[in-house]
């Protein structure tokens, strides 16, 4: 039986293991910088249709990572929210070079 995850800390500690393969984090990259352009760009032309969109993109991209690459389940079924919130924490933290698309150099 799987021990439960009690502190955010740990979960992302878990969430990095879960994409470890660079692929898979590169589509998560790829998803999320989808998703801000839908929001922003939903925004900037008053055309909220495109929301409708966002948890395709956002989520269509990660799935496939961990499906096709990962072959393991994404967290999301079982703890949405931290995995939201660590989702974007991941992605800012390979934009600023804290953590790399190649986990082997972490």
């Amino acid at each position: 039986m799987e021990a439960k995850i009690k502190t955010y800390k740990e979960f992302y500690e878990f969430y990095l293991k879960q994409h470890s393969h660079k692929t898979c984090r590169l589509l998560h990259v790829i998803g999320t910088t989808i998703v801000f352009a839908l929001i922003i760009t939903a925004f900037y032309h008053n055309n909220f249709k495109l929301l409708w969109y966002v948890p395709v993109s956002g989520y269509g991209f990660a799935w496939v990572g961990h499906f096709f690459f990962e072959k393991n389940k994404p967290a999301t079924f079982k703890y949405p929210l931290w995995s939201l919130k660590s989702d974007f924490k991941m992605y800012f933290d390979i934009l600023q070079g804290k953590i790399s698309l190649d986990s082997s150099k972490d």
